[in-house]
C-alpha cells in the first residue's frame, strides 16, 4: 500500500457526507439494539427477515476488501480473467447453496455451519471446524480492517495504528450494539452507497481513457498486452502456460473446489441466508444476491484495468514491479486523480462501507461460532439464555481487538488476493469436501469428518509452503488453486479409507442431514402465502441466473 500520509484532499462537504454516513450507521445499530432480547435476535435476528434484505446483505457482506480493493487490484495485475472470480468463481455455487444447500441448513434449524457438522459428524469435527473458522475469520476481518485504516491515513494523515484503532471502533459500535440485524441493516444501506460510489468512478475513468476502445487500445499496448481483455484462458492470472492447464486449474480450482468451498460452507455468508423468516425466503437469499455479483465486477475490476494504464505511478509499477504505490493502491488512486470534491466524499463513503460491511460480516459469524459452538458447548454449559446474550457482544469486543493484532498482516501483500485465496485454500476448500461427501454419501462417519477436514488443510499448507520456499514455481494465484485442489482430493480419499474402517452413524440419526435419508416434503419450499408467485421460485430464479452468467461467459471470453 501507499506510504503513510494524507493522500486525498478532502475538503468541509466530502466530511460532511462521512460524518451523516457515520450517522445512518450507528443509528441503525441504535434501533436495531431495541430489538436484541434473546441470544437467538442477536445471532440471527430471529429468523425474521425478508429476502430481499437477506439477499441484498448477503452480497454485501462480501463487498468487502476481497471485491474492492483485491478484485481492483487483480484488474490492474490481470485484467479480465479476474471476472473468473465472479461468473466462475462465485455465481454458480451461490446458485448451488440457495437450491440444494439451504434446505438442510435451514430444515434442520442449526444455528452455524458448524452446529451442522455437529449433527452430521460429532464433536470432534464440530471443534475442528468451530476453531478452523474462527481463525480464518479473525484473520480475514484483519484484512478489512487494515483497509479501512489505510482509507482514514489517506484521508487524515493519522499513524497507521491509530487509524485501525478508529476503524475498529467504528465497525465495534454498531455490531456489538444489534448483533446480527444491525450488521445486515447497514449492509444493506452500504450496498446501494457502495454502488453509488463505484459507478460515477467508472463513467470517469472510461471516459478519461477514451472509451472502451481507447481502454481496450491502452492495454493492449502494456505489460500483459492483449490477453487481458479476454476472460479465457486466464494463463497470468492461474500461473500455468498451458491454456488447457490454465482452464482446469480455473474450472476446478477456483470454480469448484474454491468457490464451493467458500459460498456453500462459509457461515459469513449462510449465515445471511439463515437469518430469513422462511425456507423459500433461505434459499432465494443467494440467488437474490446472485444478479447483482455477476453485474459488479464491472464497477470494480475494470476501474482496476482503467487505473493500470490511466495512472502514472501505477503504470509504472506494473512496468518494472517498482514503485511507491502497488495494486492494491488502484482504486484510491483513480479516486485521487478523477473524483472532484463531494463526488470524492461519497466515493469514501462506499469504500469505508465495503469496508465496515466486510468486517462486520466477520465479527457476527465469528461471534455466532465461538460462542454457540466453542464457548457454549465445551468451556460454559447449561447457563441462562442471557448469559450468552452478554457473551456475544463481549466475544464481538475480543474478536475486534484480535483483528487489529491480525490487520498488519495483509501489509505484506502488494494483491491481497494472494493472501485471501491462500486462505480459503486452507480453511474452505476441505470443509467443502467434507461436506459435500457427508451429505451425499451416509457410508461417511464421524472419524472421517474431522481427519479428513485436518490432513485436508495440512496438505494446503504443505503445498502454499512448497510454493513460497520454490519448490513449486506457481506464479499468480496458482499456488492457491492448487492448494485447494489438493486440499479437496486428500480430504476425499481420506474421509472414504477411514469410513471404509470405522462404523457408521444409524440411518435414523442421519435424516436431515444425508440427502438420500430426507424426505423430499421437508426439503420443499412452500409456495403459499407470502411465498407466492413465480418469481419467488427458487428454482426458477437460479435457471434465469444460470443462463445470464453463461450468457457472460460468452461475451467476454
Amino acid at each position: 500500500m501507499l506510504a503513510q500520509g494524507r493522500l486525498l484532499d478532502a475538503n468541509a462537504v466530502d466530511f460532511a457526507l462521512l460524518a451523516l454516513y457515520f450517522v445512518f450507521v450507528l443509528g441503525i445499530g441504535y434501533l436495531a439494539r431495541r430489538a436484541v432480547s434473546t441470544s437467538l435476535d442477536f445471532f440471527l435476528s430471529g429468523r425474521a427477515l425478508p429476502a430481499w434484505v437477506t439477499g441484498l446483505a448477503f452480497i454485501s457482506a462480501n463487498l468487502g476488501a476481497i471485491e474492492i480493493i483485491g478484485m481492483s487490484a487483480n484488474g490492474a495485475q490481470y485484467g479480465m480473467p479476474t471476472m473468473h472470480y465472479f461468473w466462475i468463481g462465485a455465481v454458480p455455487a451461490m446458485l448451488f447453496l440457495g437450491v440444494v444447500m439451504m434446505p438442510f441448513y435451514y430444515g434442520s434449524k442449526v444455528r452455524s455451519v458448524p452446529e451442522f457438522m455437529l449433527r452430521r459428524f460429532g464433536k470432534a469435527a464440530h471443534l475442528v471446524n468451530g476453531i478452523s473458522f474462527a481463525v480464518a475469520q479473525i484473520l480475514i476481518a484483519g484484512v478489512n480492517l487494515y483497509l479501512l485504516a489505510s482509507i482514514v491515513n489517506a484521508l487524515l494523515g493519522w499513524p497507521l495504528w491509530l487509524s485501525v484503532l478508529l476503524a475498529a471502533a467504528i465497525v465495534l459500535s454498531y455490531t456489538a450494539l444489534g448483533g446480527l440485524s444491525a450488521a445486515i441493516y447497514n449492509e444493506v444501506l452500504q450496498f446501494f452507497v457502495i454502488v453509488a460510489a463505484l459507478l460515477p468512478l467508472t463513467i470517469v475513468g472510461l471516459v478519461k481513457v477514451g472509451g472502451v476502445q481507447g481502454l481496450v487500445a491502452k492495454v493492449s499496448a502494456g505489460p500483459g498486452g492483449a490477453e487481458q481483455l479476454s476472460a479465457w484462458p486466464g494463463t497470468q492470472l492461474t500461473g500455468f502456460s498451458n491454456s488447457v492447464l490454465s482452464v482446469v486449474g480455473l474450472v476446478f480450482g477456483l470454480g469448484f473446489v474454491l468457490s464451493f468451498g467458500y459460498w456453500t460452507t462459509n457461515f459469513v455468508e449462510v449465515q445471511r441466508a439463515m437469518a430469513s423468516k422462511s425456507m423459500s425466503a433461505a434459499q432465494r437469499t443467494p440467488i437474490i444476491g446472485a444478479f447483482p455479483k455477476m453485474f459488479i465486477p464491472f464497477i470494480v475490476v475494470i476501474p482496476g484495468m482503467i487505473a493500470a494504464v490511466l495512472i502514472p505511478e501505477l503504470a509504472a509499477f506494473k512496468q518494472t514491479g517498482s514503485g511507491s504505490v502497488d495494486y492494491n493502491d488502484a482504486i484510491l488512486l483513480l479516486m485521487r486523480d478523477l473524483l472532484p470534491n463531494g463526488i470524492l466524499g461519497i466515493a469514501l463513503a462506499g469504500l469505508l462501507a465495503s469496508f465496515m460491511a466486510g468486517m462486520a460480516a466477520n465479527l457476527s459469524s465469528f461471534n455466532t461460532v465461538f460462542t454457540y459452538d466453542i464457548w457454549q458447548s465445551y468451556v460454559v454449559r447449561d447457563r441462562a439464555d442471557h448469559y450468552y446474550l452478554n457473551m456475544g457482544r463481549w466475544v464481538t469486543v475480543g474478536s475486534t481487538l484480535a483483528a487489529v493484532g491480525t490487520a498488519f498482516i495483509a501489509a505484506g501483500y502488494s494483491n491481497l488476493m494472494d493472501y485471501l485465496q491462500q486462505l480459503f485454500s486452507f480453511f474452505n476448500a476441505p470443509l467443502f469436501a467434507t461436506f459435500i461427501l457427508g451429505m451425499f454419501w451416509k457410508r461417511m462417519t464421524a472419524h472421517a469428518g474431522w481427519s479428513g477436514l485436518v490432513l485436508g488443510t495440512v496438505s494446503a499448507v504443505v503445498v502454499f509452503a512448497m510454493s513460497e520456499t520454490g519448490v513449486l514455481d506457481l506464479p499468480g494465484q496458482g499456488a492457491s488453486f492448487v492448494g485447494a485442489g489438493v486440499a479437496f482430493v486428500v480430504d476425499i480419499v481420506v474421509s472414504v479409507l477411514v469410513s471404509l474402517a470405522t462404523r457408521p452413524k444409524a440411518e435414523t440419526e442421519l435424516v436431515g442431514l444425508v440427502y438420500a435419508l430426507t424426505p423430499r416434503a421437508s426439503l420443499r419450499a412452500a409456495t403459499t402465502g407470502e411465498d407466492a408467485g413465480w418469481y419467488r421460485r427458487p428454482g426458477l430464479l437460479a435457471g434465469i441466473a444460470l443462463v445470464l452468467i453463461i450468457a457472460l461467459n460468452i461475451i467476454f471470453g
